[in-house]
């Protein structure tokens, strides 16, 4: 017996079925090493014991999360997007609301740029052999800025108050299904079941980082967030004026590592032009997120790094089946064989972006089947499926959607393209508030147009958008997509726990959206932040969230 087997066989004692079964994968080659790395910590395995059976299995251990070693006390100056409304902690749901609650406020745990979940006021958890109880462990000795230790009391408080039906939280859309009020039990001080509606192998991450409105709150909390920023994280509020801007101060009794900077700013701004000018004439340190196309003229100047993170945000191109010319899926799917999605990628994403299959299956994903052939562009068989579907002579429809980044620029490149097949796309630009509305069907452009462009942000896994555009009852089924063999797969991917099980379930889906195509998806693009020369230890996350407790300046 070898010296790595022995250390192996150690390491298997007193893991689960299915942890071992995961090591299995990985010993056998059917789970990769990355796939193995962010599995293994949805189960609730640490990284550094994932990092030793990996060493053990002989495909090398975790890469190093060293402290950055900069200078500490520096004021780390940051602009992003103005917030649009209050900042609440249940309610937030725009990209400046969640950038400010998460400078105060953590979470159970974090998704990192590998997607892999880390401990942060949750030191472990597990789940029961069907995924339908899951126990977290939870951190000692943590206080909230207000004072008094965070225990069990609170995360239930916390949880309760998100997934309260007769509340206005914005996670209830995460939680309708999985989690109900009351449904989230103490055990003691320090340890805390979730017990779910049904299975649900993701469950961790939608009480992680990917929820951005889960941060732990006392649970004494009334209300009037932006009178305290209470929370338990490396900064605390110094001053936040609406519209204008905040700044945060170190936490000098936090549980962890003492932040690096001494202070943070942050700058508001409506538009990201003003962010470029406000970072090229130094009076910023970072911009917390560009475009590619808005920001190109940051992404090859010296002056400046860009840190960019593969993730799942993407754009839906809806098409309702329920009406014409959509309803016949062969004119949908010759629709999306007009895509070059190499030059979507190359040209409209300049590099940063990978191109997307008509799925919501990310190629981030460690469930995403890459055995599924990628679609390409074909005119020749869009044409012939035009033809079959009595539509060869094609016809006249409108794509709705809204002035926001590159959607316009995409809008227009789809409209070139469905002319090779005689299509003649109307493009009806719109704000995005009234591309929006209500976000209700009926009192919406978005959910009522016949053809639109929506902008989706990352998820750490596929469930919600598995579901919430695609599945028949679906909150947001702008496509009006209505497939009984569909609900049935994404119910049993959500229910499975194992990798391998999952990955299954994904190539059925995703072959069955190729045949429908009710949505494309074009490409998924990196999540880019745009820094000065000298500032390290940035740490950027896809959904939004900029950890900065290890910022420095040279």
């Amino acid at each position: 017996m070898s010296k790595n087997y022995r250390i192996l066989d150690l390491l298997r004692r007193n893991r689960s079925p299915l942890e071992n079964h995961l090591i299995d994968g990985l010993v056998d080659g059917r789970v990769s090493r990355r796939d193995f790395v962010r599995h293994g910590s949805l189960l609730g395995l640490s990284l550094p014991l994932l990092g030793g059976i990996g060493m053990a299995a002989g495909v090398g251990g975790m890469p190093s999360l060293a402290r950055a070693q900069g200078a500490s006390g520096a004021t780390i100056r940051v602009t992003c997007q103005v917030p649009t409304a209050a900042i609440d902690p249940l309610t937030v749901a725009d990209a400046g609301g969640t950038l400010m609650l998460q400078q105060v406020g953590e979470f159970l745990c974090i998704g990192g740029p590998d997607l892999a979940l880390r401990p942060v006021l949750a030191e472990s958890w597990k789940p029961n052999d069907k995924g339908t109880v899951w126990t977290f462990t939870l951190r000692k000795g943590v206080k909230f800025h207000s004072g008094g230790e965070m225990k069990a009391d609170d995360v239930v408080a916390s949880f309760d108050r998100l997934a309260d039906p007769a509340g206005s939280s914005n996670a209830l859309s995460v939680f309708k299904g999985i989690l109900q009020k009351g449904a989230t039990k103490k055990v003691d001080d320090y340890t805390v079941e979730f017990h779910l509606d049904a299975p649900n192998g993701n469950f961790p991450y939608m009480v992680s980082s990917d929820n951005y409105n889960a941060i732990i709150l006392p649970a004494s909390y009334k209300g009037d967030y932006e009178q305290s920023f209470d929370g338990t994280g490396p900064f605390k509020l110094e001053k936040y004026t609406p519209k204008v801007g905040a700044s945060f101060v170190r936490n000098e009794d936090y549980w962890g590592q003492k932040a690096l900077p001494e202070r943070t700013e942050f700058t508001f701004f409506d538009d990201l032009q003003p962010q470029i000018l406000a970072l090229q004439g130094g009076q910023v340190d970072i911009i917390n997120q560009i475009t590619a196309l808005a920001g190109i003229g940051l992404l090859n100047d010296p002056n400046f790094n860009i840190i960019s993170v593969n993730s799942s945000l993407h754009r839906q191109v809806h098409m309702r089946c329920d009406s014409d010319p959509f309803k016949d899926p062969r004119v949908r799917r010759a629709i999306a064989l007009t895509l070059d999605r190499d030059k979507l990628v190359a040209g409209l994403m300049k590099g940063r972006a990978l191109p997307g299959n008509d799925s919501p299956f990310a190629p981030v994903y460690p469930s995403t089947d890459t055995s599924v052939p990628q679609r390409k562009q074909d005119f020749a068989q869009a044409k012939q499926l035009m033809e079959a579907a009595g539509a060869g002579k094609g016809f006249k429809v409108t794509l709705t959607t809204q002035r926001y980044n590159e959607i316009p620029a995409y809008a227009q490149l789809i409209q070139n393209w469905v002319k090779e097949i005689g299509i003649e796309l109307d493009l009806n630009f719109m704000d995005q508030g009234a591309y929006y509305g209500d976000a209700v069907f009926g009192k919406s452009n978005w959910l009522d147009s016949v053809m639109g462009i929506t902008d989706y942000g990352h998820r750490g896994v596929p469930n919600v958008l598995l579901a919430a555009p695609l599945k028949s009852n679906g909150t947001w089924n702008s496509a009006h997509f209505k497939n009984k063999d569909y609900d049935t797969l994404v119910d049993s991917y959500v229910a499975a726990v194992d990798l391998e099980a999952q990955k299954a379930t994904a190539g059925k889906i995703q072959k069955l959206l190729l045949e429908e195509t009710p949505i494309i998806f074009g490409y998924f693009y990196d999540y880019l932040t745009a820094t000065a020369k000298g500032v390290a230890g940035v740490q950027p996350s896809p959904a939004g969230h900029l950890f900065l407790d290890k910022a420095s300046k040279a």
